[in-house]
């Protein structure tokens, strides 16, 4: 099933804004590398999934 991709970058854009405020966000250093890896895999994907 293909979705629009306008709403995909949307989504991914919002993922990578959301990994970089895990970076700054008053956490431990492990929790703030696993939510931004989190929501940066979660980024590529809709990226990819835009391309293919």
């Amino acid at each position: 099933m293909k979705h629009d991709p306008s709403a995909l970058r949307q989504r991914a854009a919002a993922h990578r804004a959301m990994a970089l405020a895990a970076l700054r966000a008053d956490s431990s250093r492990s929790v703030r590398l696993h939510r931004y890896n989190d929501h940066m895999a979660k980024a590529r994907a809709l990226e990819a999934e835009v391309l293919a």
